[in-house]
């Protein structure tokens, strides 16, 4: 069967209790989820909107971001058995099937296609949709889900808890290990309808995978609205790999919380990519619970025209011997501002930690702007926590070698800019999905 564009019903615009109890009588959600989503909107309600007053906000102006223009749901596309039914633009970001153990397609507000390999079904690994997973599996999804981002996180935590739609579910039992990635990737082009994913990772002892998430949306008329939500679960000696690459159209605001807890002789490794959007802003945070727990958080964003980046991360040591390294990089021209604030913080109890935090910035005009404001919290007194920050136009002197062996000065920044990002692109595992984000980069480069 062809994938079908629904056509049934959806909400009106605007983020109200009527939208929320439409969306309950729209939605098949078991009791319990319902009742989470009404409790999350008295949060919601009674929470104010930040404002620049905050000093988390100060730097990031959403006062043109227009809420009452949201739809928060509308009914979902036909599900389809193959890849090859997919709309032919979803087709084209998808690649080749060999790179990946499992694959979730979210399109606006519902998942259309669904694989896992049998071998990982066999063994107790689940990938579903978030709404599904509730009813199929709810005393897992219900142990785990809001835990680490709960409704009273702020404003756009609680919005998400309330209306998120379709979101993905993976559960890796204790001992498997995931060898290809699992891959989601979440489509958005009705038009006025927000996009609110929620995502859960959970990965019991011992267990590893790597899991890529990627959000797209093409160009399209009017604002735009993504709130999303990430939780990462990491058991005793767990290897997790969480990989998400933003790509919204240009009238965007993007909102995301992330969370991911690190348990003994765990490791979590996270990179973020982010390319698109009006407005981007992200709190992702990583706690280290466990002795021997380890986190590397790297990232890099290209921005250009009048985009604005702004992330705040924190590396939250709360055991003894855990280890955290951070690196974000950011590029910038045209009128393009970035905003990067991270913390290393550390409880009493957390001796021997060893933390490192770096934020680095090319700029390619005059115009572009980049704060960095990296911190430490120490409260114990034998752990080594080092930070830096950099920013810094292109260094002339190296374009001038490039230009006089015969590079033209474009193609010369262009390959300042694939050096500057390539030590974090190459993580990416999917080479479908690194070429495809390489060819972004170079057109906002070129451009």
């Amino acid at each position: 069967m062809a994938y079908e564009q629904a056509s049934g019903p959806a909400l009106d615009p605007g983020l109200s209790e009527e939208r929320v109890n439409e969306l309950l009588r729209l939605r098949d959600d078991p009791e319990w989820v319902r009742a989470a989503r009404r409790e999350a909107w008295q949060v919601y309600d009674a929470t104010p909107m930040p404002s620049r007053t905050d000093e988390e906000w100060r730097r990031t102006d959403i006062s043109q971001l227009d809420l009452g223009r949201v739809r928060a749901f509308a009914t979902p596309g036909s599900r389809v058995a193959s890849p090859a039914e997919l709309p032919e633009v979803v087709r084209s970001a998808l690649g080749s099937g060999a790179e990946w153990s499992g694959l979730l397609v979210q399109h606006n507000t519902g998942v259309v296609y669904r694989e896992l390999d049998p071998s990982l079904a066999r063994q107790g690994v689940i990938l579903l949709s978030l709404e599904e997973a509730a009813r199929e599996h709810p005393e897992l999804v219900r142990r785990y889900l809001g835990q680490l981002v709960p409704a009273t996180s702020g404003k756009f935590a609680a919005m998400n808890a309330v209306f998120w739609s379709g979101g993905c579910f993976l559960y890796v039992p204790r001992g498997v290990a995931v060898e290809r990635p699992i891959r989601v990737l979440s489509w958005w082009d009705a038009p006025g309808v927000g996009a609110f994913p929620r995502t859960l990772v959970v990965a019991e002892a011992n267990s590893q995978v790597t899991y890529l998430e990627e959000f797209a949306s093409p160009e399209q008329e009017g604002q735009a609205f993504a709130n999303g939500v990430v939780e990462v679960f990491a058991g005793q000696g767990a290897q997790v790999t969480y990989l998400a690459v933003q790509e919204w159209n240009e009238q965007t605001y993007a909102f995301l919380n992330q969370r991911q807890v690190v348990e003994r002789d765990a490791t979590v490794n996270t990179v973020h990519v982010a390319l698109g959007g009006h407005v981007s802003k992200s709190h992702i945070e990583t706690r280290l619970v466990g002795p021997g727990a380890t986190t590397e958080m790297t990232g890099v964003l290209f921005g250009d025209k009048d985009q604005h980046f702004d992330h705040h991360t924190l590396q939250d040591h709360v055991a003894p011997h855990t280890t955290s390294n951070l690196l974000y990089k950011g590029v910038l021209r045209d009128h393009a501002r970035s905003v990067y604030a991270g913390l290393i913080r550390v409880s009493k109890e957390a001796m021997k930690t060893d933390a490192y935090q770096a934020n680095r910035n090319l700029l390619l005009s005059d115009n572009a702007k980049a704060d960095s404001i990296p911190k430490l919290e120490i409260g114990a007194n034998d752990v080594r926590c080092t930070h830096g920050a950099t920013v810094a136009p292109v260094d002339e002197e190296q374009v001038f070698y490039l230009m006089a062996r015969g590079i033209p000065r474009a193609e010369a920044i262009q390959l300042m800019v694939q050096g500057f990002f390539a030590p974090i692109m190459d993580r990416i595992p999917l080479a479908s999905v690194r070429e495809k984000v390489w060819t972004v980069v170079d057109r906002k480069v070129t451009a």
